[in-house]
């Protein structure tokens, strides 16, 4: 039996609905999704803004009220796009508080409305995703643009059926992670599963899954982009930091960094730095913040100082 007759699906404005139009340009297949109409092989936007999701600004001279005339704007990081409403519980719509018998009532309706809430196992399984994605974005201090685009990966995956037979928790954090690397955000897996419900090996495995099956643009990691960070929680001087950028640059076009973890890198960077300037970095302070181990760190240090040797000799 298919999963699509198992699970009950709704309208998703989100999801890319195909369309019988060819591309003007290369004939290609044309995709419509609530942004725009865009060609899959050349990339040509045949249309674009096709529903406004804003606030309506417009008003009539005989409208004393607001001209705000709806209500929040839709939002991906809610299963219902933020549209569902919450039964009060102390005060009415005028702000009056409520008698002792009307809270009772209430009560019963918050009960059954909690119980009506979800259609379908697909949309609660949606609902505790986003959740869990929301509460690690919150745990990391990550925008909201980030976040938006991590509980949007995270309902690509649904669609895609790539929850099936994986943990909800994993590929949450997963899509956290992943929004992450297309942002160019540098939180490392073991800050997410630090912050997530589930082991490291299991947020990596649906992290690959994820970036297979969904082509994620993400951007290798480099050294470089790992020293401002490391050189904050380590407390350096400035011209430290300097150094150890000089020294990762130095290791990515001597291909030191191929094949090598980037964190160890960055760590022998600043070891490495630090030591030049006096200032003597302990290679266990390094390697608990750079999450690395000190094996690795002086193997990176002893490649680093024989391409230091062969440059000045050079």
């Amino acid at each position: 039996m298919a999963t699509s007759d198992i699970y009950d699906s709704g309208f998703d404005e989100d999801v890319p609905t195909d369309n019988t139009t060819a591309c003007p340009e290369c004939n290609g297949r044309v995709r419509t999704n609530t942004a725009e109409t865009a060609c899959e092989d050349c990339g040509l936007v045949i249309e674009e803004q096709q529903i406004d999701h804003g606030l309506e600004w417009r008003t009539f001279d005989d409208d004393e009220s607001s001209s705000k005339r709806t209500g929040a704007p839709l939002t991906v990081a809610r299963h219902d796009r933020g549209l569902s409403t919450e039964i009060g519980r102390w005060r009415d719509a005028s702000g009056n508080k409520i008698s002792a018998r009307k809270r009772r009532q209430l009560g019963r309706l918050r009960r059954e409305q909690r119980r009506g809430r979800w259609r379908s196992k697909s949309e609660r399984n949606l609902a505790h995703g986003l959740g869990e994605v929301r509460r690690i974005a919150s745990a990391l201090g990550l925008s909201e643009t980030v976040r938006d685009q991590a509980c949007q990966l995270f309902r690509s995956a649904k669609h895609e059926d790539l929850l099936l037979g994986r943990s909800i928790e994993a590929i949450a954090a997963a899509s956290v992670y992943g929004a992450c690397r297309c942002n160019d955000s540098r939180v490392t897996r073991g800050e997410i599963a630090e912050r997530a419900q589930v082991e490291r090996s299991r947020v990596v495995n649906a992290y690959k899954t994820l970036n297979t099956e969904l082509g994620l643009p993400a951007n290798p990691v480099t050294p470089q982009s790992l020293i401002p960070r490391l050189a904050s929680e380590l407390v350096v001087e400035d011209a430290v930091r300097r150094r150890a950028l000089e020294l990762a640059e130095l290791a990515h076009s001597s291909t030191i960094a191929n094949g090598r973890q980037p964190a160890g890198v960055a760590g022998a960077c600043l070891y490495i730095a630090s030591q030049e300037y006096g200032q003597g970095l302990r290679q266990t302070d390094i390697t608990e913040v750079a999450g690395t181990t000190a094996a690795t760190l002086r193997s990176r240090r002893d490649e680093l100082s024989t391409a230091i040797d062969s440059e000045v000799s050079a």
